[in-house]
This record gives C-alpha cells, structure tokens and sequence, in this order.
C-alpha cells in the first residue's frame, strides 16, 4: 500500500463467546512529540448523538520494543502515551466489549463479528502529523475459520490457519482504507454466512445476513427480497445513472425487536425484526424494502452530496446543520417513491405507508412550536433525547421534512407541466456539489444552493418564498393540496355508518405485564391535564381493562359524559370523572384512485 499513514488496525474475533473484541492500534515514527493522544470518535454522520465507546473499553496496554510505556486516561474520550523511544512503534492493546446490538456499535458472540470503526478504533489526534490521518490505513481481521468478511474496505491478502493476537487459530484478511473518513466508513460483518454476491447493470452488490438468534431465514424470503433490491437499484440507475465508485454492501441483521439503520459510503448496516422475512408477514417486509431504499439513496444523499460543514468535521464534538429535513426527510421520501416506481412496492403498499405516516403526523401538533430547520439543528438534544411530551412541541425532520417535500415536488410539477420533481433536483444538486463528481463546481451545500437550484429549474421560478415558508415557518404543510394535484383526496379514517369509538381518551398507551401504561398524550388529548405517561388505566366506570382491546371494546359503547376513570400514579390509586370527547375525525386515510398525474408519478424510470 503506497503513501502508508504508518498508523495500522488489527481486530480479533476468535474469542467471541467472551463478548469481546480484541484490537490493537499500532503508531510508527515520525512522532512529533514526547506524548501520543489517540480518541475515540464520539459520533458518526448519520447519529446525531455524542456516544461514550471508552465505557465498553477494557484491558489496555501501551508497548514499545516489547515493554510497556505509562499511559493516563484523559478526558471521556482518550488516552495520552508517554513516548519512551521516538525511532519505534508504539503498540496499543485493548478489549471492546461488543454487548450493544445496534447499527451504531460493535456488537460480537459466538455466531459473528459487526464492527463499527468509530466505536472500537482509538485514533491518534497529537504526536503525529495530523496529515497521516488522510493516508492509507492497513486494517487486519482474524476471525475464526471459515467465517467471512462484509465490508466496503479495499481487500489486500488472506491467510488461513495462523495464530491470532489471541493465540487462537485464525482466517487473516488484510484491507485497506485511503483516508481517515472511510476507516471510519468501513464497517465490517463477520460470519459463517455466504456473501450473497450479484451484478446489476455491471456493479457488484453483496448481501450479508445474520440473524440474532441464529434462526434459519427462508431462502424463498431472502430471494424475493434480493429480487425486490435489484428493482430498486435499477431505479436509482436510471435517476442517478450508474455509480463508478465501486461495488455495494448490504449488511442486514435480523432480530426478535431491534430496528436501525445507519448508511456508509458504500453500504449500509439495516437491522429489523426476523419477520421481515418469514412469509405472510406483508407490513414487515414493506418496511424491510422502504429501509433498504433509505440507506441505498444515501450513498448520494449525505454520503457525498453533504451540508457544507459535514466536509472536514470534528467527531469529538456536536457538528450542527439546518439541513436534515432535505437529507433524512428528503431521503425518505423519494426512498419510498423509488420502491413504487420500481415495483418492488405496489401502489397499495405506498397507501398504506403514508396512511401509517398521516395517521403519526395528524395526532401532533410539534408544528405549532417548532420550524423544519429549528428540527434539523437540534437534532442532537430533540430527536435523539426524545420524551414522552415530545411530540407536543417538537417535530421530526423525517416525517414532516418528507410531507413538506412531497408539498415542494406538487408545486413543481405542476408548474413545470410534469417536466421536473424534486428527484431531478437533487440529480442536479449531486451534479453541481457532490463528492465524487468529476464536474461539481464545489463540494457542500447549505440552504441557499438548494433554494438557488430550485428558483432555476423549469417551473421553480415562483417557489422559493413557498420552500421558505415550509422549512422556516412554524406550520404543518398542506398535504391535502398536494394530494388534490394528483387526483386523490383525504378523508376522515373513521366511517360513520360503522363508528368504531364513542369515547376518546386521546392517549397513546400500550401493555406491560398485563397493565394499560400511557406513554404519551395525543394532540387535544382530554386527559391531557390528569393522567400522565407513566401511568396505568385500571377501570373505566369500574370496569377493570387489563388489555387495550378490552379497553377499545369498552370505549366503543360508552357516552362520552361523566366517565369514572380508575388510575395509578406513581404507585397511588386515583379515581375521577370527567367529559371524554368524541373521537376526532381525523382526515389521514387516502380516497381516490389518482389521475393521470399520480399514474406517472408513479411510473418507472426504467423504460
């Protein structure tokens, strides 16, 4: 590997059933001090959330020529070496505990290893030229035999049956990364399982799945699924053209609960509950498509066309931008477009989701006190430290950055007669801005370039007092005119000729051990005021609910008017009565079967 940083990375997986990883960090000379510091990242774009890996770290040791060196813990995030012999390496040791089983960290057992660069690799930040960080690293895996490697790293070698850090018998696989943002990018998943390699349009893909509980996923299920993914990767080839930067990696854990997703310049780690693959199980595997779409786009969305401050960051600290509700809400919404348009969703399927979302969007009244841009910059302290009352004052950039766009994309078509939509302009926006672009007039955008682009497209000329309204302003956007445009309408989800509920609680509540526990209010809750997230419904007019379909059935027959409610709070029983309300009739089901508008929204670009 030419032009070496002469800073390399070694994990060892062999002794996974102790939950830890083994990783040695080693640093060449030239040092440029008497003292090394090497920190951990302590967030990744993508997580907008400080995280603390030194809390899994344990068993470090510090060596040069074979002897250890003193070293002091600084900080949260670091550790200072105290150089003994400026002409030799220096030799960390370390153990992660790999017990967090996310997209974000390292996780490892008996069964594989997923590694997240950020969460077990310490870096050096002084006592060496800090442009070494920006040369090629060697990362070296030993793993236990006959496992394999996932990852967008560059491979060099392998070697099998040879000793580990450990001393246990080992597969070795050397890779390589060119700067410090892709070893940090090159995440890794480590098991028995094949690489399920294919070719679309030339460019590899690999499929590398793992399942939590080591259940036996169907192959019929992961066939379709593969299918499904070839469809929409043909979708983006035919909006973005085909990218030269290499081959793709899915990794996709399979888990009873847990649910992420988390996007890398060349791949992506998704993880979902295991019955996003066992047949029958429709919403599930829609949702598995819609979030493999997600983290697809965002190789283009995020991972090169970035907010201006995302080109050089600081991983110590908060990085903040106004922009999340065009990367992540932007993201989603022509994600899920993409899956419709290329098949791998029905129509129907795209109903149903946005019905789900309408239905979250409509309880809320976040909008009321808190702007699109004002959600993006406090991502850190809102979406990230959510709580139960939340949703009173704040929103989130997915949802309502994905309505107002799709509000954008209307306006636009309509004035461009069908010519342009938003998908176009963020082809554009990566044509003009993006890494990885050979004719880009400059790299990062803030929110002036997306507004300037717009006002310049066919049809965008009058819409950027519009895009500023949306994202500046503290209102909900109209997705009933949006709608309207493509011949659809919104309608109440309540039919009065079949009324499910009398009487509304307004609350969102959920069950817990054979208990009804509130864990938050809905917009114009009538409890909003008595029954707190936290507490347990025992009765209504003495009837005792120990499940939420005893409740609704019981709320379905009940007048409204001097209800007994029977309640704990912080372990002391209460009883009041009080006015419920009718149920509100909130528009957020879809009615219509759209014209010839939505027909070609809805259309493939493929043909």
């Amino acid at each position: 590997m030419s032009n070496s940083s002469g800073v390399s990375f070694a994990i060892d997986a062999t002794g996974g059933e102790s939950r830890y990883l083994h990783v040695r960090v080693s640093v060449s000379p030239p040092f440029n001090s008497k003292k090394l510091t090497l920190k951990f990242p302590r967030w990744v774009p993508g997580s907008y959330f400080i995280r603390e890996p030194m809390q899994y770290l344990t068993g470090i040791s510090c060596k040069q020529n074979g002897k250890n060196i003193q070293f002091n813990r600084k900080a949260v995030d670091s550790v200072e070496i105290k150089i003994s012999d400026l002409a030799s390496d220096v030799v960390v040791d370390y153990k992660i505990l790999g017990i967090e089983l996310s997209v974000r960290s390292t996780h490892i057992d008996s069964t594989h290893l997923h590694m997240m660069p950020p969460f077990t690799f310490l870096l050096p930040t002084s006592g060496i030229d800090k442009s070494r960080m920006d040369m090629n690293h060697k990362i070296i895996l030993h793993c236990p035999p006959k496992w394999t490697p996932a990852t967008q790293l560059t491979s060099f070698d392998y070697k099998s049956d040879i000793d580990s850090i450990i001393g246990n018998k080992a597969d070795c696989y050397v890779f390589s990364a060119p700067n410090r943002d892709e070893l940090l990018d090159g995440i890794m998943e480590v098991n028995p399982n094949e690489n399920i390699s294919f070719k679309i349009d030339g460019r590899n893909h690999i499929l590398k799945l793992w399942d939590s509980g080591n259940y036996t996923t169907n192959q019929n299920m992961v066939e379709r699924f593969i299918t499904d993914m070839k469809k929409i990767i043909k979708e983006y080839h035919a909006l973005f053209g085909v990218p030269v930067w290499g081959e793709y990696v899915t990794i996709l854990h399979l888990t009873e609960k847990s649910r992420g997703g988390l996007e890398h310049l060349n791949s992506q780690s998704s993880m979902l509950p295991r019955i996003c693959l066992i047949d029958g199980h429709d919403d599930e595997y829609r949702d598995l498509i819609s979030l493999f779409s997600h983290e697809y786009l965002h190789q283009w969305n995020v991972k090169r066309l970035r907010p201006k401050n995302f080109i050089h960051y600081d991983l110590q600290q908060e990085i903040h931008t106004d922009l999340l509700w065009w990367f992540e809400g932007c993201t989603s919404w022509l994600g899920d477009m993409l899956c419709v348009r290329s098949g791998a969703w029905s129509e129907e399927d795209w109903r149903k989701d946005m019905e789900r979302k309408l239905a979250r969007h409509t309880i809320r009244n976040g909008s009321e006190h808190e702007s699109l841009a004002e959600s993006s910059h406090d991502a850190w302290i809102h979406l990230y430290r959510s709580h139960s009352f939340s949703r009173e004052i704040q929103i989130s950039y997915y949802l309502e950055g994905e309505l107002a766009i799709f509000c954008v994309d209307a306006e636009l078509r309509k004035r461009s007669k069908g010519k342009h939509g938003i998908c176009d302009l963020m082809v554009r926006l990566c044509e003009k801005y993006a890494i990885g672009y050979p004719n880009a007039e400059r790299i990062g955008i803030d929110y002036k370039d997306i507004r300037k682009e717009l006002v310049n497209m066919e049809g965008g000329r009058n819409l950027g007092l519009y895009l500023d309204e949306l994202i500046f302003d503290k209102t909900a956007p109209d997705v009933a005119k949006a709608l309207d445009f493509y011949g659809l309408k919104l309608k109440s989800k309540v039919d009065k000729n079949t009324k499910l509920s009398s009487s509304w609680l307004g609350l969102n509540i959920s069950e817990k051990g054979g208990k009804v526990i509130v864990s938050s209010h809905q917009n114009d809750s009538p409890l909003r005021n008595l029954i707190m997230p936290g507490d347990e419904l025992i009765s209504i007019n003495r009837v005792r609910i120990s499940n939420i379909k005893a409740m609704k059935n019981l709320l379905a027959k009940l007048e409204p008017s001097n209800v007994e409610l029977c309640y704990a709070h912080e372990g002391i029983v209460n009883l009041s009565v009080i006015d419920l309300r009718v149920e509100p009739e909130l528009k957020n089901k879809l009615d219509g079967k759209g014209n010839s508008k939505w027909r070609s929204y809805i259309s493939s670009r493929t043909t």
